[in-house]
């Protein structure tokens, strides 16, 4: 799952990477970049609640098979495209199939014992940020060697070795997970158990709560729960930055920096890397704050506002000079963007029943993907007049947005008991 994650971001940050070639090419401005991208984000903001919500019925198994495939067949279809239109069915497609990506990680961590799910969720999500990092150093060469379509059909071929992979490994870990029934009560490649049977997402509540929240149908995902928005606040809009960097820094160090094609698949690697680093630091922090706690909503609250702060140097990357800065300042916004997602993610699991582990998943990333799809042609269009500080100030205007938004809607709710560790 941390390979097929890798893989997702690998196809998906493709045509970012390849950006300014295509545009020239195809003679596409920053604004219908933006839609193409929205294209993908609303695909994908969709995908991710109904892929969460088959894989919980029909199994991780199946439904990673499925997804994969559709996604791999759409990557490799970015080869044929020569119009706006083309590349938009193609983004379209391949957000579709990627929506699996996260719901079946956070499910097939549901295999582990209870106190190694935490890392087993970072581990799992940790696959888009390698992905990320490494998708300048494979996909630049092939694009300068062959040409950017060559560079789709190569993402392409990647899913299918996958998919062959996964015929393998699926079948030996049900096997496994069939004979050692302890390791979970419920396992990650077979569809959803019955109420009486459902996992935790973390480890085991504490003995003095009064009701088990996986049995309470107060405890399930409905549209209606405050704290479901206060979740989708804290994820999808904390977390935006990261599509901003992810999609928008190509472009922004190609025409405001003059960084050629081949510059940016050498520097393009570093900003996720704090990414990656994010997913286990803050997986880390996330732990340590509300362990042992008589209420974990003060750490959650602490941890958000720091993560708040820490996200306002992005606005100034406009005014920093050379490139390595400006670098800086992505790395660091995407380790702050990790941190929205890992402490968004433990919130949920206090929350809500694991029975709706994907689903819950398939909900943040598919938010965070909507906000991306809404954004992303707003920015396209600021960097076609080159109004760089702007589009960076909305960027970072949007976690300040979650926090307010967490806060709001948190402040009356009941108080979060820590596990029992």
């Amino acid at each position: 799952m941390t390979l097929v994650s890798l893989i997702s971001y690998v196809d998906r940050n493709a045509l970012a990477l390849l950006a300014p070639t295509i545009l020239d090419e195809l003679r596409l401005s920053g604004e219908e970049y933006g839609f193409m991208i929205a294209a993908f984000s609303v695909a994908y903001s969709v995908g991710n609640p109904a892929w969460g919500w088959l894989i919980d019925r029909i199994g991780l198994r199946r439904g990673m098979f499925l997804a994969v495939t559709l996604w791999s067949l759409a990557s490799a279809s970015h080869a044929l495209a020569s119009t706006l239109v083309g590349l938009v069915i193609a983004r379209t497609l391949l957000g579709l199939g990627e929506g699996a990506t996260f719901p079946g990680g956070l499910r097939a961590t549901q295999a582990l014992p209870p106190e190694h799910r935490a890392r087993g969720v970072a581990l799992a999500y940790s696959g888009g940020s390698l992905g990320a990092i490494l998708t300048p150093i494979v996909v630049t060469p092939v694009a300068l060697a062959f040409g950017w379509r060559a560079a789709f059909l190569c993402t392409g071929l990647l899913g299918a070795a996958w998919l062959a992979l996964w015929a393998l490994v699926s079948r030996g870990k049900a096997r496994i997970v069939a004979n050692a029934p302890s390791l979970s009560p419920s396992p990650s490649l077979s569809p959803s158990p019955s109420p009486s049977r459902s996992p935790s997402l973390s480890p085991s509540r504490s003995h003095s709560r009064s009701h088990s929240r996986d049995a309470d149908p107060a405890d399930r995902v409905r549209a209606n729960a405050p704290r479901l928005w206060a979740f989708i606040a804290a994820y999808a809009l904390g977390g935006l930055p990261l599509g901003f960097v992810l999609y928008g820094a190509p472009l922004y160090l190609h025409r405001a920096l003059h960084r050629t094609q081949a510059d940016l698949g050498a520097l393009l690697w570093l900003p996720p890397v704090g990414w990656e680093i994010g997913y286990f630091f803050w997986g880390w922090v996330v732990d340590r704050a509300t362990r042992g706690s008589a209420d974990a909503t003060p750490a959650f609250r602490k941890l958000l506002a720091c993560l708040t702060l820490l996200t306002l140097p992005l606005a100034a990357t406009p005014t920093l000079p050379g490139t390595a800065l400006p670098l800086a300042a992505f790395a660091l916004a995407t380790f702050v963007a990790a941190g929205f997602i890992m402490v968004g993610l433990a919130y949920a699991a206090r929350v809500f029943s694991a029975r709706d582990a994907g689903l819950l998943a398939g909900i943040g990333a598919g938010s965070w993907s909507a906000g991306v799809a809404v954004l992303m042609p707003v920015f396209g269009w600021l960097f076609d007049r080159r109004e760089y500080g702007l589009a960076f100030a909305i960027a970072t205007a949007a976690p300040v947005l979650g926090f307010a938004a967490f806060r709001a809607i948190d402040r009356e709710a009941p108080t979060l008991q820590p596990d029992d560790v």
